[in-house]
């Protein structure tokens, strides 16, 4: 067996197709996003334009948040010190819990590593607690619910994207007897757009279903108090539990989920993806709170943000690039091919100084391969214009197409 020569078929299947992915070398400025310093292909740094962050809000740059980061450093250390039941639970991580319960109206939350870790480690504990538990999940759920339904070893009933006549197919052929529950996203980040909530809800009422939704991508960002879409729509006393992130808008790191007390405590005490890892450290949980805290408070922060993101839209579409049709936050350009897609992207940053991956299968399907922009409440105008004239440039040099 040449293990050597199985791992490079592998590697070079990625390249054939067009879709290895190369991680950039940068440090951000702080103080001073989206600048940021690129130090691959370069001798020194080089200047550039970060346009493809989920910081969303620039909150991983906020004076509060960085503060509160380096007060909890000189007060408790770096570290958390183990498990949240075996030395690794702190005053910030319970403050942190309660102020994220608070913020989606519930009962409870639950803290996790990661916003992957929580949604493979709720989803696959919940499943396995519910018996004969059939889960119904939308057809572009994230790839850690795909895992944690997987892991569940639950029957699943995937549906159309959105398409809440079909989720009602498979819910009334499904044994009434039977516990379910419905998974699904409030924005789906690769295309922008969001989940007919209160829709499902009823669903979810009319057939005695529970319900999981990712609201990673809009934690933060939706709300009068950041709760979301689920709290813009009014819909977050429906859902059964609300999943978000921590390291997206809120800008630092970490997962949780929130919830009635009595479903925290079950997936507190059986979920092996909470139980067997290390906390996150009590510097990362201080600054995530400060900036939970901020958001409650303030939305200047998303209203920038939404500015920005409607001025791009309207930048590209005037232009006439192939901005994809979204209601959120997520501004996506169609290439339709992966190496064109690595090309264009290499050249913006090479050529331009600017800094946005290309989004590749399996992230997205084969044919649909795109740039993904998030401007935020840091890039200006002037900032919007120039990357709009840049892409043209680099449409018209590739002979891509340009609408009318």
């Amino acid at each position: 067996m040449n293990y050597d020569q199985i791992f490079d078929q592998a590697i070079d299947r990625l390249h054939s197709e067009g879709r290895y992915r190369v991680f950039i070398d940068i440090l951000r400025n702080k103080g001073a996003y989206p600048n940021a310093r690129c130090f691959a292909g370069h001798n020194g740094p080089k200047p550039i334009t970060v346009w493809c962050s989920n910081d969303y809000l620039a909150m991983g740059q906020h004076p509060t948040v960085i503060s509160a980061m380096e007060e909890a450093l000189h007060d408790v250390g770096a570290g958390s010190g183990g498990t949240r039941n075996i030395g690794g639970n702190t005053h910030y991580h319970v403050d942190l819990e309660r102020e994220l319960a608070d913020l989606h109206g519930k009962d409870g939350a639950l803290l996790f590593t990661s916003g992957y870790v929580s949604n493979d480690a709720t989803l696959s504990t919940l499943a396995k607690i519910l018996p004969g538990c059939v889960i119904f999940s939308d057809e572009l759920n994230h790839a850690s619910m795909i895992a944690g339904i997987r892991n569940s070893g639950a029957e699943k009933k995937v549906f159309r994207h959105n398409d809440v006549a079909h989720l009602e197919e498979l819910l009334a052929e499904t044994d009434p007897a039977l516990p379910k529950l419905i998974a699904f996203e409030s924005v789906y980040s690769m295309d922008g757009d969001v989940a007919p909530i209160h829709a499902i809800c009823d669903l979810a009422d009319k057939y005695n279903a529970l319900t999981y939704i990712d609201e990673v991508h809009a934690v933060g960002m939706y709300g009068a108090r950041g709760g979301g879409i689920s709290e813009r729509d009014e819909a977050a006393s429906r859902i059964t539990i609300i999943e978000g992130t921590l390291g997206k808008a809120f800008g630092v790191m970490g997962g949780y989920i929130a919830a009635d007390s009595k479903i925290i405590d079950v997936i507190r005490s059986y979920a092996p993806g909470f139980i067997f890892t290390t906390s996150l450290s009590p510097v990362l949980v201080a600054g995530v709170l400060a900036s939970v805290r901020h958001l409650k408070q303030s939305s200047i922060e998303r209203e920038g943000q939404q500015a920005a993101a409607a001025f791009l839209k309207r930048s590209f579409a005037e232009a006439g690039l192939p901005v994809m049709p979204s209601t959120t936050h997520i501004v996506p350009l169609m290439v339709g091919d992966p190496v064109r897609a690595k090309q264009i992207s290499d050249i913006l940053l090479a050529e331009y100084g600017v800094y946005v991956q290309p989004i590749n299968f399996p992230t997205v399907p084969r044919g649909t391969e795109r740039l993904r922009f998030t401007p935020g409440p840091a890039h200006t105008e002037a900032m919007m214009q120039e990357l709009t004239e840049a892409l043209v440039e680099i449409w018209e040099r590739l002979e891509l197409r340009l609408a009318a």
